[in-house]
């Protein structure tokens, strides 16, 4: 998995582990199996929620994508064409291959293994993300996230922004033993802070566990707490619950989190949490309010135009 990594974590800015003293570990809640689904012009992504979480549960996060890993062939490669978003941002983390992302507002670029693209959408906006003409051509791999972050009331109509993060730019950590490399994407861990720029209070990072290693960390106690496992397989808890690729694990309150990998290969798993907003959520496809008549205008606001044109330069 060729995300930004370090031959020796040991070098990295250590996060202590938590004093069992002094801290209160996060008790596994649930763990929830991802759905498969079909996105886009046809990739395949494991979807852990929305369906098996609750918006509730979840908040501040909407959903939660994992797009492959899928190795394509000459002319297989496939991504979202040019589509709406209005209420909430779209964070793209790409761990292989290569997505291109254009946006009415100009923003964009191309990711590579280890890039970010996060995107407010806010007012509203038409983007898409497709594969390079590269990849498409000569075909490999593709392995990537998408993490959508909600807005609330009060920053709905906010301008949108784009933000590209590139895997150099992201705050690489250690585990206290060196047994875990953390790559921090967004928000705040142990008091090291990350190159992503929220509107939403989160903590949003991607781990490497070495096999049979144990990662303890801190977790600020105001967020909620969720592990979604990659590849590899790992035992989370303090009651090492088992789980398996594809699987989320929710976690109760306290202010620390632990997973333990398996032996014989690493545990590649994503980090979240956030502060929840506790408003209601209506979802209309890709317009996410508070409400169905704000639902209403933002379709009536895309039908019109106002919610951007695709530039004239990538028609």
């Amino acid at each position: 998995m060729p995300a930004i990594s370090v031959d020796n974590p040991l070098v990295l800015p250590r996060i202590p582990r938590p004093d069992q003293s002094t801290t209160t570990a996060r008790p596994v809640s649930r763990v929830v199996p991802a759905q498969h689904a079909i996105e886009g012009a046809g990739f395949e992504v494991y979807r852990p929620f929305p369906g098996g979480v609750s918006f509730a549960e979840a908040d501040p996060f909407l959903l939660l994508d994992q797009m492959g890993p899928t190795d394509n062939g000459p002319g297989e490669a496939k991504g979202a064409p040019w589509h709406p978003h209005r209420g909430f941002e779209t964070v793209t983390y790409l761990l292989d291959g290569e997505f291109a992302h254009h946006d009415s507002n100009g923003g964009g670029g191309v990711l590579y293994g280890g890039d970010t693209q996060w995107m407010t959408a806010g007012a509203g906006i038409l983007h898409d993300e497709v594969p390079t003409e590269r990849l498409v051509m000569s075909g490999g791999r593709m392995h990537g996230v998408q993490l959508w972050v909600n807005l609330p009331a009060s920053l709905k109509f906010t301008p949108p922004r784009y933000q590209g993060i590139t895997g150099e730019q992201l705050t690489l950590l250690s585990s206290d033993d060196g047994g875990a490399l953390v790559r921090l994407i967004a928000g705040d861990l142990a008091g090291h802070g990350a190159p992503g720029v929220t509107h939403t209070p989160i903590t949003y990072a991607h781990a490497t566990v070495s096999p049979g290693a144990r990662l303890s960390i801190p977790w600020n106690p105001g967020y909620n707490a969720m592990a979604y496992v990659l590849s590899g397989k790992a035992f989370a808890g303090e009651t090492e619950r088992p789980v398996d690729a594809h699987d989320l694990v929710v976690f109760g309150p306290g202010d620390s989190i632990t997973l333990r990998a398996a032996d014989g290969e690493d545990l590649e798993v994503l980090l979240l949490g956030g502060l929840p907003i506790r408003e209601p959520v209506v979802q209309y496809g890709p317009f996410v309010m508070n409400t169905k008549a704000e639902i209403n205008q933002a379709i009536d606001d895309f039908n019109a135009g106002r919610l951007g044109t695709i530039p004239a330069a990538i028609l």
